[in-house]
């Protein structure tokens, strides 16, 4: 068993807390990756809000070095990764290169492993739940697999790395995986936190001559602005409805980030005719759509998993634009020690920061 530090989500309702931690040896086709970054993402946080099966650690945006593996991946030893979500790989989701919509995706990235001798997390000799993600990054060391462990340049920055896992990529493959907008195709983004900006950055590497940004908070729209939105509003005081509509005639894709019921119907009536929605957010379970609206422009209302990525193929693509300019990821990160992790957390909850990420080294 090796040594380590992980953010353990002790008592159910509570913040996790670093603690030290065993990780067993990687087993079959198994990595052990020593995590040099991690991001912190809404996603941890909402469901780490009402996760009761503990101790727990979530992590879903690791970036690092493999320096073990199981037999049948011993090849990758030594290679740097970035972390994303997990899939069968055997299903027909998977097989048509969907692994975002996995028949077992849920199972496999959201209920955390099992407590007993097959656990990859120990604390004081007792099973520790994980495989978030298929990863648990929130560590200095995770169990992850290979379907699940992308190859990364050795010279790339992991912090700048990390948030390709999950945020940026969902961002980024809504527009140019789903959406697919021209460049007259009016795009509007709501929320402006991660996964927001990087729509908006992805409707500026589509080419759109319009996009627009909105959230409440006045310097995200500034960023959002330099990141390539050509409009920002703050709903706070303005009819946004209307301020689309007044912009852009209807927008042809709008994305919501929020998962805020009132934000989605909002998004649904700035749409043109024949508009399409893209939800992303995870939060609301539930929301009343104008049904009547829908049906009479024509519109779609599309849920979107990971950006619709299959990973091995989009993660490299993403580092294209960003070796290109095109994807300035630095401009979305603040670091922060992970010893630090009570404060990045805290930070990352009150939206102080758009994208913090943990390194465990520089």
């Amino acid at each position: 068993m090796l040594n380590a530090r992980a953010a353990v989500l002790l008592d159910a309702g509570a913040d996790p807390r670093l603690t030290d931690v065993q990780v067993r040896p990687p087993v079959g086709d198994e990595l052990l990756v020593e995590i040099e970054a991690v991001g912190i993402c809404h996603t941890d946080i909402s469901v780490a809000a009402r996760f009761r099966k503990v101790p727990m650690v979530f992590g879903h945006e690791g970036a690092g070095t493999v320096i073990d593996a199981g037999p049948a991946a011993a090849g990758r030893i030594g290679e740097r990764v970035v972390l994303t979500f997990t899939s069968c790989g055997v299903c027909d989701r998977c097989g048509a290169g969907s692994p975002a919509y996995c028949d077992h995706s849920t199972d496999l990235n959201m209920r955390g492993g099992r407590l007993d001798e097959t656990a990859a997390l120990r604390l004081d000799g007792a099973p520790v739940a994980g495989e978030f993600f298929g990863q648990s990054s929130f560590a200095t060391h995770a169990i992850t697999k290979s379907r699940n462990a992308v190859t990364i340049p050795g010279d790339l920055d992991p912090a700048l790395a990390a948030p390709l896992g999950c945020s940026v990529q969902t961002g980024v493959g809504a527009v140019l995986n789903v959406l697919t907008p021209g460049a007259d195709d009016a795009v509007v983004v709501f929320g402006a936190g991660a996964v927001g900006l990087s729509a908006v950055m992805g409707a500026r590497i589509a080419g759109c001559r319009t996009i627009v940004a909105v959230d409440p908070v006045a310097g995200r729209r500034a960023l959002a602005t330099e990141l390539g939105a050509t409009i920002t509003i703050d709903p706070t005081d303005t009819d946004v409805t209307r301020a689309v509509l007044d912009a852009t005639g209807g927008a042809a894709c709008a994305i919501d980030t929020t998962a805020r019921p009132d934000v989605i119907a909002t998004a649904v009536m700035a749409l043109r005719s024949r508009g399409t929605l893209a939800l992303l957010g995870l939060g609301a379970l539930t929301a009343e759509l104008p049904v009547a609206l829908i049906m009479g422009r024509g519109l779609t209302v599309r849920g979107v998993v990971e950006g619709d990525s299959e990973p091995h193929s989009f993660i490299p693509a993403l580092l294209e634009h960003h070796r290109r300019g095109e994807l300035p990821v630095d401009k979305l990160v603040t670091t922060c020690p992970f010893e630090e992790f009570d404060r990045a957390w805290a930070a990352a909850k009150a939206g102080e920061v758009v994208k913090p990420v943990l390194v465990t080294r520089r």
